[in-house]
Order: C-alpha cells, then structure tokens, then sequence
C-alpha cells in the first residue's frame, strides 16, 4: 500500500465527511499520466483535502484563496515574480533547498551549503576578467574585495574554470531591473572563471538589508501573520564546473540585524561571513571566501566506490 493511499484511508477513518470523496478525486487520475506526476498529484490532493476538512474551510475562506491566487499572477510581470516570492515568503523555496543539499551532504564531504536561487538571477550576466568590479552605476556602499578558491570537496584542490556567477542589490535595497532610472543593465552582475590555481577575485559592495515589496500578496501576508518583511544583508552566488554538481548560494554579515529572522528562512551558519576592513585604493573592505563543489560522480553513503576496471 502506497503512504498515499495509506493517508486517504486514515482521513476516511477519523473524517465526519464523505469518506470517499479524496480517493475518488485521486482515481480520476488517467491511466497515461507518468508515475511521479501521479504520485505528485495524489499526494497534493490528499493533503490540500486534509487541510480543508483540518481546518472546516468555509466557502467564504476558499474564495479569499482563491482571489488571493488571482493576485499573485495578476501582479506578476516579467520584472517581478509574485509567486516565487511567496514561495520565499512561505518557507518553501529554502525548505526543497535544505532537501537537496542534505541529499548532496550524503556522500560525506560537505561541498559549500546551497541556499535558495530568489526571483532576481539573470541568465544575460556578462563574463567579466578576474580583478574587475561589478559596480557599474553611481552607488553608496562599502566597495569589497571578493577573493577565494573553488576546491574540490572531496580532494581539496582548486578547480580550474569554474564559473563564479555573483549578483546582488545596490545599497538602495534593489536589483538592476527594479530601478533601471538608476542602475544600468547588469549592474552589480557578474561572472568570473578561476584561473589556473582556481583563485577568482572581483570588486563588489559589502551587501546592503532590504525590505521585500509589501505592495502585493506577499506583503498583505507579512500584515496578516505580523512578520516583518526584511531580508539580511547578502550577495547571491552561482559556483558551477565540468563535472561537478553546481551550487547556488548567499552569504551574509555577520552582524546583519536580521541574520536570527530572515524572513525568507535562507540562512545557514556556514553561510555567514566577515567582511574585513582593508585599503587598497579601490576597496574599504575585504572578504575571503573558499567554495566547494561536490563532483558529480561522488557516490553517496553506503554506495559502492565506483569502479575504475
């Protein structure tokens, strides 16, 4: 017996309401739908009817959900998408994140930790040359110094060609398409490949905290739940190499205010960083960051090492 089925027929047993109503919803289900979509899908109904009869939803309450939905798409542009935010807002980006990291972890040596990708990565950021800046627009903030290597989780030596892909807002708390009067295309976007020794080195800003928009779905939901909407101070980053699983990141401050309650739940200790002061004539700060990637054909725990005949 399935836990899927296993769960509607618990909900038959202990429900006041038509016992058979979700598993009739469930066999609708056609005979040329794909194994996990079926598993997905069965397993959604069930929980969504469970929800509904937990709580006795009323008709009223359902179609403020409804109408709550409606907005979310209504308020979605190409600039801006209200459904990944509320997926943020709600835990669940950074909850499939944690999954698939404790996934990666199984093999034993830790690469560096994931956190979510967030609704503002470009696929159109530039390569730029290793010593550049990505501060490309008049700006306030502490101009960094960005340096590290990217290693080999498992052997521990540097990957030569990795891509550093790094985005992050300015100091006003917004993405360059969010604020195209003040920022020009790719501002504070860019990556980077290691060199030879797997070092990579760029100019950025020392990370700014910011507000979410509270003018949509996601901020009625701050008012309803009296949360606040504000994210720590980070920058965003994409590791990727040949023959290694990739890694989408963030790192904060250490002493960012919101570092205990981030509101999007993306914080992890590993994750928090120093960012030092420092004078080289283009920089006030200055942080050093390894990172690791796990190679693809690590085996996980238990697994038999793979054979090399």
């Amino acid at each position: 017996m399935s836990d899927t089925t296993k769960n509607a027929n618990e909900s038959k047993k202990t429900s006041r309401f038509d016992p058979n109503f979700t598993q009739n919803v469930i066999n609708a289900i056609g005979p040329k739908c794909d194994d996990r979509t079926r598993e997905i899908f069965s397993s959604l109904i069930t929980h969504l009817h469970d929800f509904a009869r937990e709580v006795e939803l009323t008709t009223e309450e359902w179609m403020a959900g409804v109408k709550f939905v409606n907005w979310i798409g209504q308020i979605s542009t190409p600039q801006r998408n209200e459904a990944h935010r509320m997926s943020d807002v709600l835990g669940l980006e950074s909850l499939v994140d944690e999954m698939a990291h404790a996934q990666m972890s199984e093999a034993g040596d830790i690469p560096t930790s994931s956190a979510i990708l967030g609704p503002f990565w470009s696929p159109r950021a530039p390569f730029r040359d290793n010593g550049d800046t990505i501060i490309r627009s008049p700006h306030e903030g502490l101009v960094t110094l960005m340096k590290g290597k990217v290693l080999d989780s498992v052997t521990k030596k540097p990957i030569v060609n990795a891509v550093v892909d790094i985005w992050q807002a300015s100091s006003n708390g917004k993405y360059d398409f969010q604020d195209p009067d003040n920022q020009e295309d790719n501002n504070l976007r860019g990556k980077f490949r290691t060199n030879e020794n797997g070092d990579y080195w760029f100019y950025c800003l020392r990370p700014t905290a910011y507000s979410l928009p509270t003018d949509g779905p996601a901020g009625a939901i701050f008012k309803l739940l009296d949360r606040h909407p504000f994210r720590p101070a980070h920058i965003h980053l994409m590791i990727t190499a040949d023959n290694y699983k990739g890694c989408v990141t963030q790192i904060f401050p250490k002493d960012d205010p919101y570092i205990a309650t981030d509101t999007v739940f993306a914080v992890k200790d590993d994750l928090v960083v120093d960012f030092v002061p420092f004078e080289d004539g283009k920089a006030v700060r200055k942080l050093e960051l390894d990172l690791s990637l796990a190679p693809k054909d690590q085996p996980a725990k238990g697994d038999p090492t793979p054979s090399t005949a």
